[in-house]
């Protein structure tokens, strides 16, 4: 039976939805073909009429997943006042719900290990995901030179993302909580406004007078 292209494209939407939660759910080794294809209701025959090769749908299905989570965050930033925004998004990545659905949650904490051990191909589409996320994060930081900014928010992503693969190693009791509570202090303190040279040595010298 010979299917429309709506129909094909259907179907390879869904293989790749599907595919995105499995994969951070258990891994990027942590599932194949086989179980990719049964989540999404196919046989395992039918694979190679939509990708390449399994590293081709690991490919779309993160990139995916990154794409999602980054217009969450532009949604959040539209319906959040500016000096909010930062805080408004710390506090929906960091939280217990987060933690506790991988499936749904970030790539970064889910999948960023196994990225590394990935070949060079599957590396560089991560890391261009992971630019355009950064971008974004930037973007919501103000008041500073556009490079400080990226630079704030490299390290706000870090922190939050580390944050969240240590709270999910800690599972969900007292010291995984106590975890993201550190975690969204410190992510926004990354994102700080830098204070002007004139401003710290005034403070300075006014540290300095009062010894």
């Amino acid at each position: 039976m010979r299917y429309s292209k709506e129909h094909k494209q259907e179907t390879h939407t869904r293989i790749v939805k599907k595919a995105a939660v499995l994969l951070r759910e258990k891994g990027a080794h942590g599932v194949g073909v086989a179980d990719l294809m049964k989540e999404a209701g196919l046989t395992h025959g039918g694979f190679y009429a939509h990708f390449d090769s399994r590293e081709a749908l690991v490919i779309e299905a993160f990139a995916y997943a990154m794409d999602r989570a980054t217009e969450r965050w532009r949604q959040i930033a539209a319906q959040t006042p500016p000096d909010k925004r930062l805080t408004t998004i710390v506090d929906s990545y960091l939280t217990a719900v987060h933690r506790d659905d991988p499936g749904h949650g970030c790539t970064v904490p889910a999948l960023g290990a196994e990225i590394v051990r990935e070949s060079p191909k599957t590396r560089k589409a991560f890391a261009a995901k992971l630019d355009q996320m950064l971008d974004m994060i930037a973007e919501q930081i103000g008041d500073v030179p556009r490079k400080t900014a990226r630079k704030q928010a490299m390290a706000m992503l870090a922190t939050m993302a580390g944050t969240l693969l240590l709270a999910r190693i800690a599972g969900n009791g007292e010291l995984s909580n106590e975890i993201l509570a550190a975690g969204r202090e410190a992510s926004l303190g990354q994102a700080a406004p830098a204070k002007p040279a004139a401003t710290k040595r005034a403070a300075a010298k006014g540290a300095a007078a009062a010894r």
